[in-house]
């Protein structure tokens, strides 16, 4: 199974209180031999949240190793194209479904592969749906 992952689902792993069904579900899959497409922004994303995590004191330095490392055991690949798409028809799709461009992008990438999209983000999966992007889990 391919889809793409957004870093909503991605950092429900990371803790424990933010972990659902779906989430476990396409933690399972990856784990099963799934595939993730990601825009270049969810490394960015995913380090983000490590690094405020550890700097408040939720995450430990260790855990936080653990986890990057975790990660890359995981067949996600990066896909090069929406960056160059960020300033033509991901903006443009950011201003037309009300969304940031981070989360544009993974929705831009969603509808040019023709992949399912996991999030755990309402106004992502709101707009998908409104694009006939499937959602994982729906």
């Amino acid at each position: 199974m391919r889809f793409v992952l957004d870093a909503s689902v991605t950092m429900a792993w990371c803790f424990e209180d933010e972990r659902t069904d779906l989430t476990e579900g396409v933690l399972d899959s990856l784990a099963e031999g799934g595939e993730a497409v990601v825009p270049p922004i969810w490394a960015y994303e995913v380090a983000n949240v490590l690094v405020g995590a550890q700097q408040r004191g939720r995450l430990t330095a260790a855990r936080v190793a653990s986890f990057m490392e975790d990660l890359q055991d995981f067949a996600i690949q990066t896909d090069p194209q929406v960056e160059g798409r960020v300033l033509g028809p991901v903006a443009a799709l950011a201003r037309e479904r009300r969304l940031t461009v981070y989360d544009a992008a993974y929705l831009e990438l969603a509808m040019r592969s023709g992949l399912p999209i996991a999030t755990l983000d309402e106004r992502l999966q709101h707009a998908a749906g409104e694009v006939g992007v499937r959602l994982i889990g729906s």
